[in-house]
């Protein structure tokens, strides 16, 4: 006789899913986001797409076309991505955005100058703004970059004298029975010192350098300290923050966006500075409380008075877009003038600090050798 059991049996037995185990290292584990193209690249790319778009190429064949024979591989695949979503009809600023090869900055550009049928124009003026950008990068570099370098060196070749040939002379000086006077015995009382502390000064400038090339964080402060403390410096960045946005602005409008959003996008362009909020709550006051532009930003941005004076007077007489290109070329010339005059002070600073390393090279190596000889002399030896 079969026994039954009076329960149907289970349909079947499913494990049970067990959570899957979290990384040890969750960061690595995460893709990494794509690199953005280099400016020089983003320059030449725009400047081609134009060029095809006001020859009445559409957008997806301009995009194929600039493809041909392009040696950066990762390029040729982010524009052939690009140009397969807008052949499924996709804008052509959500295709920018999808590769995260573009910042906000880029995309708001080509969405102004897509809504407004603009699109060659916004290309255009990209690869101008980024060929700005390139030009006061390197200034910049050119004021920062060799100074550090000869510096460096020169502090380099100070701490090899006080390590390694310093100590020679005081040995020989030691070895004849003569006890360091004057002048001798305070450049071997700098040597001590230097062989001391020279490998926590070597750690340390490393640290503080990779910490100012890898953090955002630390280099905004630094940022604002400069700003506070040297105003060449703090008149060279805001003139430089006042020339990206109002020259963005100034292309926007000029291609019918309405104000409020090109100040919107114009914001993106200085996104990491105080201006962004600023100029986001101006736009937001401008568009919802009906205050005129000149208004909105004399109450709730730290723009100079100038531009404020220049919208009002646009505003009044209708020639908002003579007055924004008039601003801007204005900060494009002062940005110019006080670079000039920042890299002039660098590198006087520089030349100071070169001299006086090169000459405690000198004295701390030659002065005791110098100063041995009438020890010598007086001990008779």
């Amino acid at each position: 006789m079969n026994s039954t059991s009076p329960f149907p049996a289970p349909a079947g037995n499913p494990k049970v899913q067990k959570p899957a185990p979290k990384p040890l290292f969750p960061s690595l584990s995460q893709p990494k986001k794509p690199k953005p193209f280099s400016k020089k690249e983003l320059v030449a790319l725009f400047r081609g797409l134009s060029s095809m778009l006001r020859a009445q190429i559409n957008t997806a064949d301009a995009l194929k076309y600039y493809t041909h024979g392009l040696p950066n591989k990762s390029m040729v695949a982010s524009l052939l991505k690009i140009r397969e979503d807008i052949g499924a009809g996709m804008n052509v600023h959500e295709a920018f955005r999808r590769t995260g090869r573009f910042d906000d900055t880029v995309i708001g550009l080509v969405q102004a100058g897509s809504d407004a049928g603009q699109l060659h124009e916004a290309f255009r003026a990209l690869a101008a703004r980024l060929t700005s950008e390139l030009h006061f990068q390197k200034q910049i570099r050119k004021a920062v970059v060799m100074p550090s370098i000869i510096i460096s060196v020169l502090t380099g070749a100070f701490i090899v004298s006080q390590v390694k040939i310093v100590p020679q002379v005081e040995e020989m000086l030691s070895g004849v029975g003569l006890k360091p006077e004057g002048l001798t015995a305070i450049s071997f009382k700098v040597s001590h010192l230097t062989q001391a502390v020279w490998p926590y000064f070597i750690v340390s400038a490393l640290v503080i350098g990779i910490s100012i090339a890898r953090s955002k964080t630390v280099r905004s402060i630094l940022l604002g300290l400069g700003m506070a403390r040297f105003r060449l410096f703090r008149l060279l960045v805001l003139s430089l923050r006042q020339m990206t946005f109002i020259s963005t602005i100034k292309l926007l409008h000029s291609n019918g966006i309405n104000l409020s959003k090109s100040i919107r996008v114009s914001a993106n362009s200085v996104k990491n500075t105080p201006y962004f909020k600023e100029l986001r709550d101006a736009a937001d006051k401008y568009e919802h409380s009906g205050v005129p532009l000149s208004t909105a930003f004399a109450k709730y941005t730290s723009v100079d008075p100038q531009v404020t004076h220049m919208l009002a007077i646009g505003e009044k007489s209708a020639s908002l877009d003579s007055q924004l290109d008039m601003l801007a070329g204005m900060y494009e010339e002062d940005s110019n003038a006080y670079m000039e005059s920042f890299t002039t002070a660098i590198n006087l600073v520089v030349l100071l600090i070169a001299v006086i390393l090169v000459a405690a090279v000198l004295l701390g190596t030659y002065l005791p050798i110098f100063l041995m000889g009438p020890q010598l002399m007086k001990s008779g030896i």
